[in-house]
């Protein structure tokens, strides 16, 4: 499991590990990771910076080493940069990708080989709402959520054929560190068009933080439960907010293929 050290990351770990899994917690700060979760017999900790490959391959040889197999994966690192696409730098928008889907890519990568052998396996990676649906002040974020779950789609057909599961989670709002101070990075650019809207926008996210209603212990729970299922979901989706948004962007899609749905069809060669 990465980014363990924290939120969501700390109740998955602990769920887990009450239900009686071995389990393998990274972080960046090992020592970090063990306090919030406690040591334990079954426990593991492993440093794992997830935008690291080397730091990737030497987590899951420790994991392998000390308890033989890696039935399952959760790919939970993430961080928020949060502003207009234009007044966030390239610099930004490439540490966000960095971080929320080349990083699960490199985690992923390196547990494979160990999964392809076992012809079993379950990769579980936390998206969002935000992987489905587009909002305003989550370009960016929602770049790496959505780039998460088109790389989740494909990776299934092609571990398939292993054993290997694989399962999209979207939660909603649950009240993690996510949107904390401490986590989140805004936008370094300023331009003045956005300046009204960012003085609607940014106070809003920040006023959000603990008031989110997503409990991040009852989705831990769940992941576990689910994890534990011979034929787990493809998709989950987690919370009654998120299954309202769901919802509303499968209406949108019937709705757009509906009104195009003549000029679409009539698109292909006479002889086809």
């Amino acid at each position: 499991m990465t980014r363990a050290g924290s939120g969501m990351g700390v109740e998955i770990a602990k769920a887990a590990l009450d239900a009686g899994y071995n389990v393998v917690a990274t972080g960046r700060n090992p020592e970090k990771v063990a306090k919030a979760i406690g040591e334990t017999g079954n426990l593991l900790v492993a440093k794992l910076d997830v935008t690291n490959p080397a730091d990737a391959e030497a987590a899951v040889n420790a994991a392998v080493d000390r308890f033989g197999t890696i039935d399952v994966l959760v790919n939970n690192a993430a961080n928020f940069y949060g502003g207009f696409f234009e007044e966030l730098t390239p610099e930004q928008i490439g540490h966000q990708l960095s971080t929320n889907l080349i990083g699960p890519m490199n985690v992923t990568r390196a547990v494979l080989p160990v999964m392809r052998k076992q012809r079993s396996g379950h990769i579980i990676s936390i998206s969002s709402t935000a992987g489905f649906v587009g909002y305003e002040y989550c370009s960016a974020y929602a770049a790496s959520k959505f780039g998460l779950e088109g790389w989740m789609e494909s990776l299934r057909f092609e571990v398939e054929p292993f054993g290997i599961k694989t399962t999209i989670v979207n939660p909603g709002f649950f009240r993690t560190e996510l949107l904390r101070p401490e986590s989140m990075t805004w936008a370094a650019l300023r331009i003045e068009d956005y300046t009204e809207r960012n003085a609607e926008l940014r106070p809003w996210w920040e006023s959000m933080n603990g008031k989110q209603p997503g409990d991040p212990a009852k989705l831990a729970k769940a992941l576990v439960a689910i994890a534990s299922q011979e034929e787990p979901p493809r998709r989950f989706i987690a919370g009654a907010d998120a299954i309202a948004e769901a919802e509303r962007k499968a209406a949108e899609f019937q709705e757009q293929i509906n009104a195009y749905r003549d000029l679409s069809t009539s698109l292909a060669h006479e002889e086809a």
